[in-house]
């Protein structure tokens, strides 16, 4: 009666899970479409989902298969006791050794510790792969010498898929506790139920990554030479950056799948019948050992391309002085790793061949023949592995590399400075020496004019705490980033028709939960609050009254053509040089909220006075949902019943949402990284509205391909270890529109994604002349550039590895609290180019010295694009670093009193940027100064500090400042110090 009690219960049960299932999937699938096709890019989704289908088929169902299949044959053969042979061996062969009840328990408690430890593997990759926050944060700051956390550091890393000591730890403890719980779980409740549970969450585990792995997949079958091979296999690096990954993933299914399907089958038959009651195991029969025969063969198979891969994972290995294959790996490490392959590979045939044809009836004990007992051999197995792949290269290691290091491993460092030094694109840097001469004058600067009007004094940080002071103007407008780039603008100089001005660009985004709390409803969410309106654009050179910037666009309401809605623009030159049409950003950084447009209810546009004016979005972009079927699919999409209940639809409503383009664009092409920045830009696109009115607004972001694959190459603190900035990706902040161009189209990486993918990417040269003449070199990449070339810039392997000439990244003030300099973007005349351009630029130390030893530029203009600079200083010459420059300013009697002074009246003094400016074959050093008050943070400028050889000058004006330096007899020479009161 229970039983076909709980059938009745369950059944439904089941049912309705196996539906809400099914409805999930439809309607996430059907919503997806759609949104893709709005996008445009709807055969990038069918692959993806044809290819993650299809792995997720091949990987899922053998793995059931194989695990279920195994215990079922278990199953059958667990009663087919050893006993029942007896009256046919007779006296020909020994009575096999039974197991006590002491090393039963022990023997079962393992095997369930490992089913546990392999469980608790598959279910950490799996979900943290699924959701990469999941992985743990590094808490567990253990010491790197302890014993143990050495043993764990190597068992994660050779894992399928490297992991750190601490997060092994984690695993080992939490799948003890399982595989303990699983004891328990199997006595009570009988070992067949959650063997199979276990089975049937490793498969799933495996599937669930072999799905989301896809691209790496589709990568492997369509791989692009890198013309260059690695030193020790001799293999094209497209090896190691597509196929080996896929390798890896093969190894990690079926090494899984053989180990525990041997565990749950030795468990099986461990568990048989009363074994446990009775406190004695009598033997396992001659069809069970058939049967761990062939297990054992899988495993011993799954160990042998464990190690075969291994042999290339050399390449990535951290022993020694350098990143990769070291003199222990390759002349210790490569030889065990094969012979451990090839052996395990040969013990996996003689099982096989056992299981297979062998007719002889064997003692259970002694099932190999090979001498000794089967529990024997496997420890002598483990045993060799252990001593082979870590005391023997511990031993060489210590004995044989360490007293004679450099030696020993001089080429294999050489390989690393040269691999890394390709994978970060190092090798196109044109080094050259900088010379600075104490010979500025102020006719040098009148000839750098350009690179004076831009000399930035406005930082990003202050401007934008002034932004949200006076031009949120609401308080669900949001600033939530200021970007550096650069204009072409009308001149008003004498004799020039156009010039280039350096500018900060902020733009004014709605932010829902600014919203007062009160506001806070479905309508005003999803039907009113919909849009952000305009933008700052403001020059990074010139300070309006009272210390604040000097807006070239700014406000919204132009008093000077009395338009409400336009931004309110400076002069006539701006107006005529800079597009701004549609000020409407529909999508942006924050743009976090799903809208739908085109309703009974209008949008709010913008505020007028005390009134707000309204308005109908007429974009492209967003999905038709007047149909009701269409409501009923986004309303389980999106988990808002709100949709089916609104009468606020019309048959035009569009649902518009992924609008934050960073989810916008991750969602579109998943398998590129993307820049931490991405900038808006003012210029004409070439896109439209339904009107046909034209967008001037657009958003540029930086994407890279990246892989941690390429041999030799040292990541230096990043998951990655190959890096290329092969694209730019626009999106249009009204329509949403998004389009890839290739940046770097020699990029191997790229290559391949775009043969997977027709279709998606475009030429740079597609790119509307307007829009590309705003494209930046990320900073990102040249942080991460800078990061590497501090080490390896030493090409040589004799200083690199005494660190003879080790740089740093210096430190500067900034506020009040030290921090390291950040690379800044200039409008400069590189000292071997005869105009200005656009670059950016970061200055270095050599390491426990605070002078400069050389600055690195990337430059962004025109066909130039992408170059890198490093320019070196003599190492016998002292040239001031910031820290010097910064102590001289702060140690400076009338400099210092002043800042003490500010400080004291109920405000803060903030020091800025400190900025080196190459100019000729000199270097000038300009700090500004902000100031704000203790309660309401509205920075002002108020001074700014030039520093030239031994000189150092502060002023209310750069202009002033370089007169005090320059033109000495028509300046004071002292400092220019005036109090803010006379401002």
């Amino acid at each position: 009666m229970s039983k076909t009690f709980g059938n009745r219960i369950f059944s439904p049960l089941a049912l309705l899970i196996g539906l809400w299932i099914v409805v999930e999937l439809v309607t996430r699938f059907i919503g997806e479409w759609l949104w893709f096709q709005d996008v445009g890019y709807l055969p990038v989704l069918l692959l993806r989902l044809q290819t993650q289908l299809g792995l997720w088929t091949i990987t899922f169902f053998p793995s059931v298969v194989f695990l279920f299949g195994n215990l079922a044959i278990a199953q059958r053969l667990k009663y087919s006791q050893y006993e029942t042979t007896q009256t046919i061996r007779k006296n020909n062969y020994p009575t096999p050794k039974s197991f006590g009840l002491r090393w039963l328990l022990t023997l079962i408690i393992l095997l369930c510790v490992l089913a546990g430890l392999i469980l608790g593997y598959y279910l950490y990759e799996a979900v943290s792969i699924w959701q990469p926050q999941f992985r743990f944060p590094p808490v567990f700051q253990l010491q790197p010498w302890m014993p143990v956390v050495h043993f764990l550091h190597q068992i994660g890393q050779l894992s399928p898929f490297p992991i750190p000591y601490w997060q092994v730890a984690v695993i080992v403890g939490l799948s003890i506790a399982l595989g303990l719980g699983g004891l328990s779980t199997a006595i009570l409740a009988g070992p067949y139920f959650w063997l199979r549970a276990i089975a049937l969450a490793i498969s799933l585990s495996i599937a669930l990554v072999a799905s989301l792995r896809w691209d790496t997949v589709l990568k492997y079958f369509y791989p692009t030479s890198f013309n260059g091979v690695d030193p020790l296999f001799e293999r094209d690096i497209s090896f190691y950056v597509f196929s080996l990954p896929v390798w890896e993933l093969l190894r990690f299914w079926i090494l899984g799948l053989s180990l525990y399907g041997l565990v749950a089958v030795t468990l099986t038959y461990l568990l048989t019948g009363n074994t446990l009651s009775q406190g004695k195991f009598p033997g396992f029969s001659l069809a069970q050992i058939r049967h761990l025969d062939v297990l054992g063969s899988f495993v011993c198979g799954a160990i042998a391309l464990h190690y075969w891969l291994g042999r290339y994972q050399l390449l990535y290995s951290a022993r020694g002085a350098i990143y990769g294959a070291s003199y222990t790996d390759v002349t210790v490490n490569f030889p065990v790793y094969t012979v451990l392959s090839l052996g395990s590979a040969a013990i996996s045939f003689i099982l096989l061949w056992q299981a297979v044809f062998s007719t002889q009836r064997r003692s259970p004990l002694s099932p190999l023949r090979l001498g000794g007992s089967f529990i024997s051999g496997a420890v002598v197995y483990v045993a060799v592995i252990a001593v082979a792949t870590y005391t023997v290269p511990a031993i060489v290691q210590r004995l044989v590399v360490e007293p004679n290091e450099l030696a020993r491993e001089t080429p294999y460092i050489q390989r690393s400075i040269n691999y890394t030094r390709q994978a970060f694109d190092l090798t196109r840097i044109e080094a050259q020496t900088f010379n600075p001469q104490p010979t500025l004058t102020a006719a040098d600067l009148q000839e750098n004019d350009l690179t004076i009007r831009n000399i930035r004094l406005w930082d990003t940080r202050p401007l934008l705490q002034t932004n949200r002071q006076l031009q949120q103007i609401r308080t669900y407008y949001s600033f939530p980033n200021a970007d550096i780039d650069r204009y072409t603008l009308l001149s008003a100089v004498p004799g020039e028709t156009t010039e280039r001005r350096q500018t900060i660009i902020a733009a004014r985004e709605i932010d829902y939960n600014a919203v007062p709390q009160q506001a806070q409803t479905w309508v005003n969410q999803h039907l009113v609050y919909t849009h952000g309106y305009g933008f700052t654009l403001s020059p990074v050179n010139t300070v309006a009254a009272g210390g604040l910037p000097d807006y070239f666009i700014q406000n919204i309401g132009d008093p000077g053509t009395g338009e409400d809605g336009a931004l309110e623009i400076a002069n006539e030159q701006i107006r005529a040089s800079i597009p701004i049409g549609q000020p409407r950003i529909y999508y942006g950084e924050i743009s976090n909220t799903y809208i739908m447009t085109s309703t009974r209810v209008q949008e709010l546009d913008y505020p007028s006075g005390n009134e707000n004016v309204y308005t109908t979005y007429d974009g492209r972009g967003g999905i038709n949902i007047g149909s009701f079927w269409r409501r009923l699919l986004f309303a389980q999409y999106l988990k808002d019943w709100q949709m089916l209940l609104t009468q606020d639809f019309t048959p035009q409503t569009r649902l518009v949402f992924r609008r934050n383009i960073r989810n916008r664009v991750q969602a579109i092409a998943p398998f590129l990284r993307y820049d931490r920045d991405a900038y808006l830009v003012a210029a004409d696109g070439g896109n439209t509205t339904l009107q046909g009115e034209p967008t001037y607004l657009y958003w540029i972001l930086d994407a890279y391909t990246t892989s941690d694959h390429y041999p030799y190459s040292d990541p230096v603190g990043d998951d990655f270890n190959y890096i290329r900035n092969s694209v730019k990706v626009v999106i249009d902040a009204y329509n949403g529109s998004v389009d890839f161009y290739v940046a770097d189209p020699t990029d191997p990486v790229i290559q391949t994604i775009a043969a997977i993918f027709p279709g998606l990417l475009k030429p740079l040269d597609a790119m509307p002349a307007a829009l590309r003449s705003h494209i930046r070199y990320p900073i990102d990449l040249f942080s991460t550039q800078s990061e590497h070339l501090l080490t390896y810039h030493m090409t040589d392997a004799q200083v690199f590895y005494n660190r003879e000439d080790l740089w740093r990244i210096p430190t500067e003030i900034y506020g009040t609290e030290p921090q390291q300099v950040q690379p800044y973007f200039l409008i400069t005349r590189i000292p071997t180019e005869e105009t200005e351009e656009f670059i950016l630029l970061l200055p270095f130390n050599p390491v426990e010295r605070p002078n400069l030893i050389g600055w690195l530029a990337a430059r962004a203009d025109g066909e130039q694009y992408g170059r890198l600079l490093l320019y070196e200083f003599p190492k016998q010459l002292l040239v001031y670093g910031p820290e010097q420059v910064e102590a001289r300013i702060n140690q400076d009697p009338v400099i210092s009193q002043q800042i003490s002074l500010w400080n004291r009246q109920g405000s803060r003094v903030i020091q800025g940027n400190l900025l080196v400016i190459p100019i000729e074959e000199s270097l000038l050093y300009v700090e500004p100064l902000y100031l704000e008050a203790e309660q309401n943070s509205l920075p002002t400028f108020v001074r700014v500090i030039v520093t030239y050889e031994n000189r150092i000058v502060m002023a209310e004006t750069l202009q002033q400042a370089l007169d005090a330096i320059f033109q000495p007899e028509i300046t004071p020479a002292t400092p220019i110090i005036r109090p803010v009161e006379e401002n």
